[in-house]
């Protein structure tokens, strides 16, 4: 019975639209002022007021279309509803980072040259070797410096016995007060002279200033050296302690901040580590109008070098509570609102309302964006199908998550 009350209700829908039709074609045929007489009198303002009359007539028209469809919608059973699929949103802990590149580099990257002039008599390593702080690299001839140094010493000996002599006899009372100054004075002068010449003798060994890797051997064993420019010996490299400079844009400076989380990704070598900010630039760069930031690597394998590109993500926002929605679900209207499609009032048998939602979105971090104002924890958001969806139209859901 509900079908044949649909099939009567089509029936006269379809009646009165034709009827209208025939009414509007038979004024415009048949009466005094019809279009084709009008237009073959050439009166302007006529033809104006008839066009005004039709315009009129159309609008009334399409009005009783309308309402006549929306009936048929309403009791029409067998209607096709659009079909969609729905997600609900929910509060999640939400990171946002900004990507930069940057180069890897080691405050502990130093060529070491020679103290003292001379032929480079011996090298104790070789290069890729580790080393520790203070470890003989090499040696120098001393040009004699040794036995002179030798020969200062049994001088510095007889020095010292003798003052040891003279300082017992004064204290007995024995002897002059300026042969114990004199022994005393002796002495001293003696045991700088042998501390200086140690320290001149030590220059002719170089030795490692930190613990790292040697890098280069520059020159070979038998070379003549001497100090300045063009005469480094070795390349000492710390890959301990490694880290990355990158430039960040000024507009970052209050929420870049040490502490802050980094990921760190080598594109060479395909490997992602986890790091911190350690230290923010207090300058701004004219040039660029960016600080600089600097990240610590750990480097355990000993494969992150120098110079080596890397990618950062430093996080720079954190949002506990955040409701994050992919980008695809979300629309613009033509007066750039964004909006997003909500159902409500889901029934028994998957049917609910749709309605625009016109949304506020703050950052975005990959296929996610998180929503400010507009939808709600626990809103069922339409994510398939939105694009065939008008507000306030019913939808039919075929999957909700």
């Amino acid at each position: 019975m509900k079908t044949d009350r649909n099939y009567i209700l089509k029936m006269k829908t379809r009646i009165a639209l034709f009827t209208l039709m025939l009414i509007i074609l038979a004024a415009c045929g048949n009466e005094p002022g019809s279009v084709d007489a009008l237009i073959s009198s050439g009166n302007l303002e006529g033809i104006r007021t008839k066009k005004k009359e039709l315009t009129e007539q159309r609008r009334s028209l399409e009005r009783e279309i309308a309402l006549l469809d929306s009936a048929i919608s309403a009791n029409d059973e067998n209607r096709k509803l659009p079909l969609v699929t729905t997600f609900e949103a929910k509060q999640a802990a939400f990171d946002h980072y900004i990507e930069l590149q940057g180069d890897v580099t080691t405050k502990q990257n130093v060529l070491i040259y020679p103290e003292m002039a001379g032929t480079l008599l011996k090298v104790y390593i070789a290069e890729g070797d580790p080393v520790v702080k203070g470890q003989l690299l090499a040696s120098i001839d001393d040009g004699g410096m040794k036995s002179q140094l030798q020969q200062m010493k049994t001088q510095l000996e007889l020095a010292k016995t003798t003052f040891e002599r003279q300082e017992r006899l004064w204290e007995q009372k024995v002897g002059s007060e300026i042969q114990y100054l004199q022994a005393k004075t002796s002495y001293e002068a003696q045991d700088n002279a042998v501390k200086q010449m140690e320290s001149q003798l030590s220059k002719y060994s170089i030795r490692a200033p930190f613990s790292g890797v040697i890098d280069d051997v520059i020159k070979d064993q038998g070379t003549v050296v001497s100090p300045g420019q063009g005469s480094e010996v070795f390349r000492i490299v710390n890959l301990s302690n490694m880290y990355i400079e990158v430039n960040v844009p000024e507009t970052y400076i209050s929420t870049i901040t040490p502490g802050k989380m980094v990921k760190v990704y080598f594109p060479v070598l395909g490997e992602t580590i986890d790091s911190k900010v350690r230290q923010t630039g207090n300058f701004i760069n004219p040039d660029n109008r960016s600080f600089t930031v600097e990240i610590p690597v750990p480097n355990k394998g000993r494969n992150i070098k120098p110079n080596l590109t890397a990618k950062v993500q430093i996080n720079d926002y954190r949002n506990d509570a955040a409701i994050l929605i992919p980008q695809s679900v979300i629309s613009e209207n033509s007066e750039g609102e964004q909006y997003a499609f909500v159902v409500s009032g889901i029934n028994g048998e998957n049917i609910a309302k749709a309605n625009k939602n016109i949304i506020k979105t703050g950052k975005t971090q990959g296929d996610y964006v998180e929503v400010l104002e507009g939808i709600n924890n626990g809103d069922n958001i339409i994510e398939e199908g939105a694009r065939a969806v008008k507000d306030g139209q019913e939808v039919k859901i075929l999957q909700q998550s």
